[in-house]
This record gives C-alpha cells, structure tokens and sequence, in this order.
C-alpha cells in the first residue's frame, strides 16, 4: 500500500481551508519539477531496529519511527529545504521531496532504521511556497463557478498542488494561465467527482 503522508501541509476542500505548519524559501539554479522522474539519491537504513527512541512508540515498526524522525528534520533544522513525502508501506520505504542539500539527505540517511528504504528527489520549491500557492488557489476557489467547478486544493505530497474539478480540459489551461508560467508546473489538475454527504 502506497499512501500519501501530508506533514504540515495545505488543503482546501470544497471551501474549508486547512493550513498546518510551513516552511520557508526556495531555491534557484535547481531541477524543476519536470525534470525529475527518479531519486537522486536511495539509501537503506542501516541503524539498529528501536534505535530511535523517542520518534515513535515502542510498538511502531522500523518505518513509523524513521518517519517521526523525518517529521522533525522536516519542521526543525532543515525546513528551508522540505518539500513533501509519500509513504510505501508494503515496500517499508518512504519517497522524500527536498531542495538538494548534502546535510539533510546525510541525516536523513544516517537516522533510517534496518530495513527502510529512503529515496531522495530533487525539487526546485519548499513546503511553505507551495502551501503559499496553495492557500492561493483556494482562495479562488469559487472565482472559476459557472466555468468550471473547483472541488479540492491541497499538495499531494510530491512537490505539487493538487487541484480537483469537475473538467479538468476546460480547468487547465485557465488555471495555469491565471497562477502564471513559474506556478504552472507545480500543478496538478485532474477530474474529481462531486463530495456527497453519507
């Protein structure tokens, strides 16, 4: 099962705004989004299994205490470079979004218990700038009805916003043109159905 962990992130469904945590700052003469499809970096957790006490409960597995240990690289001392991460829990691997830096990527490889797999991508962008981006779109998200519906925003934890509408052809080629030519690559904008009340 691949799920996608959405530390700190922004989300907009269907008008209500979510906003937890943010980061600062991001950097230039780096990869764009586009550029990359595979890590620049795979490192396998050497560490001793329950070595990392304090980022997780006794009973947690190897993965679950890595990750509590990312979450406060993510919102501590390397924050600037954070983009986001999705978790592979069948594969006991965890796929992390950052601005290129040698000392994140040393800690977080130097923290991985036996067992997890790490996997590095390269992003041009920080959590904080797309969450910016983020509240933006949802901001606006009513400004579209009656050309479209807008129906979520929220980053889906590879460096992109996530936008749901109910016509994604005629979405698009507005919403990219209306967020400009720099944002327009970090989005996302794919068909979602209407939410229904249970």
């Amino acid at each position: 099962m691949r799920a996608r962990l959405r530390f700190g992130t922004s989300a907009v469904v269907a008008g209500t705004a979510l906003a937890l945590g943010g980061l600062q700052g991001a950097s230039a003469g780096t990869q764009t989004v586009e550029d990359v499809s595979t890590p620049a970096k795979v490192c396998v957790g050497a560490r001793p299994e329950g070595s990392l006490a304090g980022h997780g409960a006794p009973e947690d597995t190897p993965l679950d205490r890595t990750l509590g240990y990312v979450d406060g690289l993510a919102y501590g001392r390397h924050a600037n470079v954070f983009t986001g991460l999705v978790v592979d829990e069948d594969g006991r691997a965890v796929e992390i979004y950052r601005i290129p830096s040698e000392a994140f990527d040393t800690d977080v490889c130097g923290a991985a218990e036996q067992g997890v797999t790490v996997r590095l991508y390269d992003r041009d962008i920080n959590e904080k700038d797309l969450n910016a981006l983020s509240d933006r779109i949802g901001d606006d998200m009513r400004r579209w009805d009656g050309t479209f519906s807008m129906r979520s925003v929220g980053l889906d934890g590879t460096g992109h916003v996530h936008i749901g509408v109910d016509d994604p052809g005629t979405a698009e080629p507005i919403l990219r043109e209306a967020y400009g030519d720099q944002n327009a690559k970090y989005l996302r904008i794919e068909y979602e159905p209407q939410a229904e009340l249970l």
